[in-house]
């Protein structure tokens, strides 16, 4: 065998890199999409809070069926809807979420207007009425928790728009604040902090509920299971979202606090509804909360 000269090895040693810079463009793994050094990736314990929060009718393989939809002003008018299942057939139970299968609410879109009532399912259909006392731009939803669910603390809500005709009388959303005072004269004050909570981080927000004539509620009636019920509102969006009580049923009230676990998806104003009962009546305090 005749010994290699110089310019052959050039051409064996040119040839060897040609084959291996083909080899690694043809392994080399697949570039994934750029990273913005201001992109978040929300902790793993977090992941529970990406839930359906009313913005569709359909979520989850859940759809809201409209059967009658309010189209007028009054203190009963009617709703009817179905609930339809991933399989396309109309849903008659759910997993009991605070003593109810289904809760059901609406909101004008200035915040002024607010209802949470609970339908009656007749054969397929669930029935209810709603008070709505001035015309203008709303949005209902239907809030439940399926039997097949895998994660029961976190309820599929679906929304659906509707309008009621007439003269509107527009309110301005409140400023954000740390006092409200309910209809029947009881006074709720926010004590937690920061007062100005953060996007996708758990929150928990503390309210001390004092009676008209000033003094802590020392104990409340059971209300849906629990001290109280709050449900929130994003004041653009229209998204709705759940809080979930932390004092157990039965449990004293330290200063006449109650605490609610919070997650808040979108940046923004929400407008908070604690309902609480006490004397034998159900009252009600709102809140503005700066999301930023």
């Amino acid at each position: 065998m005749r010994n290699l000269r110089f310019t052959d090895w050039v051409f064996v040693v040119a040839a060897v890199a040609i084959v291996l810079a083909g080899a690694l463009t043809l392994f080399r793994p697949a570039p994934g999409p750029a990273h913005s050094a201001h992109q978040r990736a929300a902790p793993a314990d977090l992941a529970p809070a990406a839930h359906s929060d009313g913005l569709s009718e359909a979520e989850s393989g859940y759809r809201f069926e409209r059967v009658t939809v309010p189209d007028r002003r009054g203190d009963a008018v009617p709703v009817a809807f179905r609930i339809i299942g991933p399989d396309g057939r109309a849903r008659t139970g759910f997993r009991e979420n605070q003593t109810k299968q289904l809760h059901f609410f609406a909101v004008r879109d200035d915040m002024h207007v607010f209802q949470h009532v609970h339908p009656t399912l007749v054969g397929d259909t669930w029935h209810t009425t709603l008070a709505l006392p001035d015309g203008g731009a709303y949005r209902m939803f239907a809030e439940f928790v399926p039997h097949d669910t895998e994660d029961p603390r976190h309820p599929v809500v679906l929304g659906v728009p509707f309008s009621v005709p007439g003269d509107t009388g527009f309110v301005p959303v409140p400023a954000p604040g740390a006092e409200a005072v309910t209809d029947s004269g009881f006074t709720v004050v926010r004590v937690d902090e920061p007062a100005e909570p953060t996007p996708l981080r758990p929150q928990e927000l503390r309210f001390a509920i004092r009676t008209p004539d000033g003094e802590p509620v020392r104990t409340l009636d059971p209300h849906l299971g629990a001290h109280g019920h709050m449900t929130g509102f994003h004041t653009m969006l229209l998204s709705a979202t759940h809080l979930h009580p932390v004092e157990p049923p039965g449990a004293p009230l330290v200063n006449g606090e109650l605490t609610f676990q919070a997650v808040f998806a979108d940046l923004g104003e929400y407008r908070l509804f604690l309902e609480f009962s006490h004397g034998g009546r159900v009252h009600t305090a709102s809140f503005t909360v700066a999301v930023t």
